[in-house]
């Protein structure tokens, strides 16, 4: 079995065929699909997506690229909604929430504050709520590290991991996972696979980002959750292991990073 630890199925791009997709990745063998939610406009659609699909689960969070038209009433219709949530067994992970730095207009000085802010008090949420947390970490490593290590939520992910070896250990001593996905499918993206091959396989959990990050025999078209046995395939050839060891190993990796998460 595996598990894709991040996948936004609600995105525009499936259009209708968001249960569908779901389908057919069971039939590939996914047999959970973490949905994280990015504003607070889409909560309830991961939710009721999430409970529409055999194999579905969600986080709620404010992702940082909505930020600059979140407010901080969002924040609170958030704890809310965690609050409510925490009484639903498909409610898994506060995300997707962190900060980017990659995006231009995020980068600028009053935006970054904001970011940072919104981070922080999502992070408090987290710990609030003991919940693990999914990161969106782009040119911002150790920043986020900065504020993890002040505000420790319990675990989680560190998605779309593309940091260095150094990163990558002080993400794991404080407990969390690191994503990886489409994007180490590419013979190029020599630090990534470099990564994947070396890291403790204890560390590794998979992912698409759905309908982004497509492997490269998608790529540039849309990505989605039924990719990731091909990319699980594809980890097992750069470490040199049975398929069926790395399922097994990142499928655990992921219930012990979101402990809520109850697969069939």
């Amino acid at each position: 079995m595996w598990i894709d630890t991040h996948c936004h199925l609600d995105a525009h791009e499936f259009g209708n065929e968001s249960v569908a997709q779901a389908a057919q990745a069971q039939g590939q063998g996914v047999g959970m699909i973490v949905i994280p939610a990015v504003e607070v406009a889409n909560f309830s659609i991961v939710a009721q997506l999430a409970a529409s699909i055999g194999n579905g689960c969600y986080a709620l969070g404010i992702h940082p690229i909505y930020v600059p038209h979140a407010s901080e009433d969002d924040l609170r219709v958030l704890r809310a909604q965690v609050e409510a949530a925490m009484e639903d067994p498909r409610f898994v992970a506060l995300g997707e929430i962190g900060l980017d730095f990659f995006i231009p207009m995020l980068t600028e000085p009053a935006m970054r504050e904001k970011q940072v802010f919104f981070f922080r008090e999502q992070l408090k949420i987290a710990r609030e709520f003991e919940l693990p947390v999914l990161m969106h970490v782009r040119r911002s490593q150790d920043v986020i590290l900065k504020h993890v290590r002040q505000i420790p939520p319990a675990g989680g992910i560190a998605h779309a991991f593309n940091g260095s070896a150094q990163q990558a250990q002080t993400y794991i001593d404080l407990g969390f996972k690191l994503g990886f996905g489409g994007a180490m499918t590419f013979t190029r993206a020599l630090q990534i696979r470099r990564l994947a091959a070396e890291l403790p396989l204890a560390s590794i959990v998979l992912e698409t980002d759905a309908p982004d990050i497509s492997p490269a025999w998608v790529h540039p078209g849309r990505n989605s959750p039924d990719q990731i046995p091909r990319i699980g395939a594809v980890l097992a050839e750069l470490r040199g292991l049975p398929l069926e060891e790395v399922a097994a190993a990142t499928s655990a990796n992921a219930r012990h990073a979101l402990p809520r998460m109850v697969v069939a």
